[in-house]
């Protein structure tokens, strides 16, 4: 009985990163050294709405939030979601919090700052979504990949990393 019930759960997570590698993009984490490269970039400021787009385990809004920022995290992978319930219950800051939901079925209008790591396949998508979604002024940050339409406002090529893109609606 046992074994049914680790092969049910090993099933619900393996089931859970396809869908999350279907929808947008596998787990795949920002590079830890390059969460101070982005938060630059973002120049976070205190109170404002900052939203990561497939958060994983949770490091890039527990940075955000420790900057001032109101962060929310979607995640609909649940070995990342768990995770980052768990590095939140350790998190003294209570301005992130992560969603176990999908992204594309959330209105984004209060957002001063997106950041994603998805897939490029995706991303027609997601910029009408964020064309027909963000206030002007927005700052949207993609990692390692171009929102092909639209100009960066920045690029930061840091030596040895990948690229962040910044553009301002």
């Amino acid at each position: 009985m046992v074994i049914y019930l680790l092969a049910a759960i090993a099933f619900a997570f393996l089931a859970t990163f396809a869908y999350a590698g279907w929808q947008a993009a596998p787990w795949f984490p920002t590079r830890s050294s390059d969460i101070g490269r982005l938060l630059k970039l973002a120049d976070v400021k205190t109170g404002q709405k900052f939203y990561d787009l497939g958060c994983g385990d949770g490091r890039i809004i527990m940075a955000a939030a420790k900057q001032g920022a109101v962060a929310e995290g979607f995640e609909i992978s649940l070995l990342p979601y768990l995770m980052a319930q768990v590095r939140l219950a350790f998190c003294v800051n209570t301005k992130a919090a992560v969603s176990y939901n999908n992204f594309w079925n959330r209105n984004l209008s209060d957002a001063d700052i997106v950041y994603f790591f998805l897939m490029p396949k995706i991303y027609p998508k997601l910029r009408s979504k964020l064309e027909k979604e963000l206030k002007p002024g927005t700052k949207v940050i993609s990692y390692a990949w171009p929102m092909e339409g639209w100009q960066p406002t920045a690029i930061d090529r840091s030596e040895g990393k990948l690229p962040l893109y910044l553009y301002s609606r």
